[in-house]
């Protein structure tokens, strides 16, 4: 049975409507009505605008992710394409809905949010680096980065790298992928990229069972040549293989 205890969990939208849209009629096609979108949501050479007035439209427990601080033109010296397309898509009414988001939220006293770690909006909480080597966490190094949130569960996105980690004696920690972009390089705080093989977009189920909080990662296709087709069209190549395959070139 589905009740207010069964919750999607989207993030890292990135401007892509289609795929949220894909995701939003698979959560109901589920029977859930309840969503957490831990942010990210507009940027890149997509749909912003309609994402954002999509958004603004919906009953979510929602905050903004380090693209968004980015968008409004907060702590960068300049926007890079990505946000600064954004930023021309949308009108002051979707920028004042943007301030409104706070950076970490609580679903309920159990339910913990942010959109990297409970303290950045630019670090990963279930990745890390030894160097330059971009690598997954363990339970054991995870568990600082969430000393002091007294949560059963927090949730977080900012990688696009699905995954359910239990920290010893601590929450369940959910990144529920990205729904919009599965590959992306990047150069903070290293050069590194992140690559999830397909195109399908991501969410996570969480459930309230007997046996406490559990997570499910689901995958659902789209259209997604169209999508890329879009950001080949508006000059983004950096964005078609990855929109198209999950993959970089």
């Amino acid at each position: 049975m589905v009740t207010a205890t069964t919750l999607a969990v989207v993030s890292d939208i990135h401007g892509n409507l289609p795929a949220l849209q894909a995701v939003v009629d698979d959560a109901h096609a589920l029977g859930i009505r309840h969503f957490i979108n831990l942010g990210d949501s507009l940027s890149g050479p997509l749909y912003p605008r309609e994402t954002a007035e999509y958004l603004m439209s919906v009953d979510w427990l929602q905050i903004r992710g380090n693209h968004e601080r980015q968008v409004l033109g907060e702590g960068i010296s300049q926007r890079g394409p990505s946000d600064q397309f954004t930023y021309d898509a949308l009108d002051d009414t979707h920028l004042a809905w943007i301030r409104s988001l706070p950076t970490t939220a609580w679903w309920s006293p159990d339910v913990y949010l942010c959109h990297g770690t409970p303290h950045s909006d630019l670090e990963y909480l279930l990745e890390g680096f030894e160097g330059t080597r971009f690598h997954e966490r363990t339970p054991e190094q995870v568990q600082p980065l969430v000393e002091g949130v007294n949560a059963q569960v927090v949730l977080c996105g900012h990688s696009h790298l699905p995954r359910v980690l239990r920290v010893p004696h601590g929450p369940l920690v959910v990144n529920p992928g990205s729904v919009g972009l599965q590959a992306y390089d990047d150069e903070h705080p290293v050069y590194h990229q992140v690559v999830n093989g397909d195109p399908m977009a991501r969410y996570a189920v969480l459930r309230h069972t007997d046996a406490g909080w559990q997570a499910e990662i689901r995958k659902v296709a789209y259209a997604c040549e169209a999508v890329a087709d879009l950001a080949q069209a508006r000059g983004r190549k950096d964005w078609v293989e990855a929109l198209r395959t999950g993959r970089l070139g």
